[in-house]
């Protein structure tokens, strides 16, 4: 059966109670009275010297001192001559002198005992009365005889009386000793019990409840200390979970980088193969001499050159992302007129249009300048180009707006044709990822252009994105205006 500490204090401090009171007891039952008559003796001593004092052989002049002292004492006293005539008035009127007188003479045995200490006590029994009776005999200075007479029935009395008295103290000290050490063992565990709460919270990993400190003795030092051991727990552990959280972050970003090196590795290797295993075809075609007219061996050659361009351009772009992602890649800033940066590479592909016969419209604001990479800012414009003349149908329109947006400039390029999958909106910033994978390879996309667009503009720490408008696709990026830097948010 558990026993609380509360109970186990309750019970040592009762059972150390009742361990004294019986001892008490014993000793008051046994000892009192031996105690009380040994006090008396002492009492008698110091009146019989008291008397010695101021006697002057005559009773009569100290008869009120001699009943003082009777009062005191609780008895008789008396004084004989050296015959044993007795000089003072007796002590019981109703007696005569001489049947007195044969009980106080003293045993010759204790004679000596007077003479060598000038006192000595007896315990003689009044045979008329049954009562026995302290008797104490001191020689005086001139040679009379001091009794002084207690009766020894009044000191068991007295002693009686305080066992009695003493009972029902301690009768009381126990009920009260009781109520009171439970009520102290209570108080005193209290502060344990919540400290042992605590700690059971702590177990849990619970580190909101504290320890009230209402003391300043070693329970209070132990609240502090646990209070303390709480507070440094509930941060060690909270150091070690966003430790680990980020432990699981990287573990989850390294798997995540360690399935795009793989998915790297497989699309460059399928974007490579293609073009590989055509001009090995054509060129051994070639070797072969499987065709034998000139304008057949021109289109094998047309066919090797363009699949030549198509791997050239993968490489580049490969290189471009490899070194945009390095994490080494510095831009070279500068500022510059953005509507002129559009009309350079707009004229670029202008015969391109034509050839397709895609209506181009620009809407643009003058003297905007913008600080940005030129380079990188014109690669990111002609890739956007790029998809757009890929991917246009219906009307054919491509229109690109060049606006400020507050201390931004927003440039987008919009193409009619169909919108993006919502399911593939977010991945196309992703290498390698294509909506149309057969659409693709028609027009020798490697799906790397939106790639290398997205590395720049986190490099320029600027926004970018994608969205399906009314009858087409916008792709949109923002460029700080000269002298104005605003916070990336992607």
């Amino acid at each position: 059966m558990k026993r609380s500490v509360s109970f186990k204090l309750f019970l040592g401090i009762g059972c150390l109670g009742l361990f004294f009171i019986c001892v008490s007891w014993i000793l008051n039952t046994q000892y009192l009275e031996t105690y009380y008559i040994s006090k008396k003796k002492n009492m008698l001593l110091e009146s019989g010297r008291s008397i010695d004092k101021i006697y002057t052989g005559h009773p009569e002049a100290i008869e009120l001192e001699i009943e003082k002292l009777e009062n005191q004492i609780g008895g008789t006293i008396l004084i004989l001559d050296s015959k044993n005539g007795m000089k003072s008035k007796p002590i019981f009127p109703t007696l005569d002198r001489t049947k007195r007188q044969t009980r106080l003479p003293i045993p010759q045995k204790r004679l000596k005992e007077l003479l060598e200490r000038k006192y000595v006590f007896m315990v003689r029994e009044d045979t008329r009365l049954k009562t026995d009776f302290l008797t104490f005999i001191f020689l005086l200075h001139n040679g009379d005889i001091l009794y002084m007479l207690t009766p020894l029935a009044a000191i068991s009395e007295s002693v009686g009386i305080a066992n009695d008295f003493f009972l029902f103290i301690w009768i009381l000290m126990i009920v009260l000793g009781g109520i009171l050490t439970f009520v102290f063992s209570k108080k005193f565990t209290n502060p344990i019990l919540e400290v042992s709460n605590i700690a059971q919270h702590m177990a849990k990993f619970d580190f909101s409840k504290k320890c009230v400190v209402k003391t300043d003795d070693e329970i209070g030092e132990l609240a502090k200390s646990i209070n303390y051991l709480s507070d440094q727990l509930n941060q060690a552990i909270t150091e070690l979970n966003e430790k680990n959280q980020k432990l699981m972050e990287d573990i989850e970003r390294e798997r995540r980088i360690d399935e795009m090196r793989k998915e790297f590795i497989s699309s460059v290797s399928h974007e490579l193969k293609t073009p590989i295993a055509l001009i090995q075809g054509y060129a051994e075609g070639l070797k072969v001499n499987v065709v034998e007219d000139e304008e057949s061996k021109n289109f094998y050659c047309d066919v090797i050159e363009d699949e030549t361009q198509k791997m050239d351009k993968l490489v580049k772009d490969l290189l471009d992302l490899s070194q945009l992602e390095s994490g080494t890649f510095k831009l070279e800033k500068s500022i510059f007129d953005i509507f002129e940066l559009v009309d350079q590479v707009l004229e670029k592909y202008n015969p391109i249009f034509v050839e397709k016969g895609i209506s181009l419209q620009v809407e643009k604001e003058e003297n905007i300048f913008v600080n940005a990479d030129r380079i990188r800012i014109e690669q990111v414009l002609s890739n956007y180009i790029n998809n757009a003349i890929n991917h246009i149908e219906g009307e054919k329109i491509i229109k690109v707006t060049v606006k400020t947006n507050r201390q931004n400039v927003d440039v987008s390029v919009y193409n009619s044709g169909k919108g993006i999958p919502k399911a593939s909106i977010d991945n196309i910033w992703t290498s390698f990822y294509k909506v149309d994978k057969a659409r693709t390879r028609a027009y020798g996309g490697s799906g790397l252009g939106l790639s290398v667009v997205r590395s720049i503009m986190e490099l320029h720490r600027n926004r970018y994105g994608a969205e399906n408008v009314e009858n087409g696709v916008r792709f949109w990026f923002e460029l700080t205006r000269a002298g104005e830097i605003t916070p990336y948010i992607h």
